[in-house]
């Protein structure tokens, strides 16, 4: 038998065999280099770099905390952060690329990242992905669920950042009152919710549901919205013109209207704290609010509603499952030096990994990776996993337009969207104003004269 096999061999081209061990080295050499990458071997040019970074108060950045002493001790990369309020982070960033500031990482929302890359600010990861010293061989873009790496990483078909801190809207309720008012499930569709239980869950000084409305970012994207997808509305048409006027979006923000009276007093002011602690502390039944504040809804310390806390995903309407898409990916100033750069990539690279991604939930945040939402153990511990991924699967990618003049039209409809709610202006009114402002701004932006490009 052996000598068969020689023969068999022997009996083949030279320039064959040639080929074949040629291919063999080639894997053992990739497959060694593989082995051969470490982060601690990579990050050793860096050793002693500090790196800058904005974090919000939330509990994904108090997880990446908890975790950042690990990449430190590995890496001799120290990183420093500063935790400011959402609704400063886009001004204070904008600031510090115009006037050089020293923010390496970049917090890059679903609705900046078009402002940012058109202005050249970020550096696309190509540029470290390309540098077999800097990019990890199990990096694995592929990885991240796509609506994720697409919304929140890419712009123009240009990838900038990786998906960190994202978040699906989802309907979180308090089992116990919904029982105690004769329901043994939470409603499935928005109609449900509002003629058959806030009814019954409104008494007193108690409500069936809250909408975070703040104005600002908070009332354009988390309420005003909100409503539109479900009913089938938009913010915008396919040509960029309005779509406010449609009678589906005019239904979207009537229901609004008609909800208020099931929701607090002094609704319009509730940012997400506001919200979640309703809901924590027992005044309201339901909410739906970013899957990455189940971590303060289950402490203790936070919340009291325990054993009574049910997840589930957003209503539907009558366009079906539309629920909010949000979050951030993590990107490199391009006005950092190199060598920041190059430790900022190592520190994205390491936070937003597949290696990462156990611990990161762990600590109380919300990864982006698919792999690690299929672990039966993860499904059974966090009760938010499956109508999150749910969400991920069927969600919006375009939930709130991404081109870079969305910060602009936020503030138009932070003011007459909060106006609306406050009876202010009729819903017809608002919706006008906001549309019409809307289109100025475009206009002057240059899409409708051809000078820039309808869609992304």
């Amino acid at each position: 038998m052996k000598k068969r096999i020689t023969q068999g061999i022997q009996s083949r081209p030279l320039k064959h065999i040639a080929a074949v061990a040629l291919l063999a080295a080639s894997a053992a050499f990739t497959a060694s280099g593989a082995q051969a990458w470490t982060l601690k071997e990579a990050a050793q040019p860096y050793s002693g770099t500090t790196i800058k970074a904005i974090f919000l108060d939330r509990p994904g950045y108090k997880a990446a905390q908890t975790l950042i002493p690990q990449f430190e001790k590995e890496t001799g990369i120290k990183v420093r952060w500063e935790v400011i309020p959402y609704e400063n982070t886009r001004e204070k960033e904008v600031l510090n690329f115009v006037g050089g500031g020293d923010q390496d990482i970049v917090l890059v929302d679903v609705v900046w990242i078009g402002e940012f890359a058109s202005n050249k600010w970020l550096v696309p990861i190509k540029k470290f992905t390309d540098d077999p010293k800097l990019a990890d061989p199990s990096l694995n873009l592929q990885g991240f669920f796509p609506i994720l790496l697409d919304s929140f990483g890419t712009w123009d078909k240009v990838t900038y950042g990786l998906p960190f801190d994202n978040y699906s809207g989802l309907m979180f309720y308090n089992k116990c009152m919904l029982k105690d008012a004769g329901f043994d499930a939470p409603p499935k569709t928005w109609d449900e919710l509002l003629n058959t239980y806030a009814p019954k869950l409104t008494k007193g000084d108690k409500f069936a549901f809250a909408l975070q409305s703040r104005r600002g970012e908070t009332q354009s994207a988390d309420s005003f919205m909100r409503v539109l997808w479900p009913n089938g509305g938009s913010l915008l048409d396919a040509k960029f013109k309005s779509n406010l006027m449609s009678p589906q979006s005019q239904a979207g923000l009537e229901y609004r209207q008609k909800l208020m009276k099931y929701m607090p007093p002094g609704i319009v002011d509730f940012d997400h704290a506001e919200a979640v602690n309703a809901l924590a502390q027992g005044q309201v039944a339901m909410i739906t609010e970013w899957s990455a504040f189940y971590p303060t809804l289950t402490d203790p310390s936070k919340s009291k509603i325990g054993n009574c806390l049910a997840i589930t995903t957003e209503p539907r309407g009558a366009a079906g499952l539309k629920p909010a898409l949000g979050g951030f990916s993590l990107a490199v100033n391009a006005k950092s030096n190199a060598k920041k750069q190059a430790a900022s990539w190592l520190f994205i690279q390491w936070i937003t990994s597949e290696a990462m991604a156990k611990p990161y939930l762990e600590a109380g945040g919300v990864p982006a990776r698919t792999a690690v939402y299929k672990d039966a153990a993860v499904q059974d511990k966090y009760p938010f996993v499956k109508p999150m991924v749910e969400s991920w699967q069927g969600g919006v990618p375009d939930y709130r337009p991404r081109f870079p003049e969305w910060p602009a039209v936020s503030e138009v409809i932070g003011e007459w969207g909060s106006k609306m709610m406050l009876g202010q202006v009729t819903v017809k009114e608002g919706a006008q104003t906001i549309g019409q402002k809307t289109e100025d701004i475009l206009k002057k932006a240059g899409y409708y004269d051809g000078k820039k490009p309808l869609l992304k």
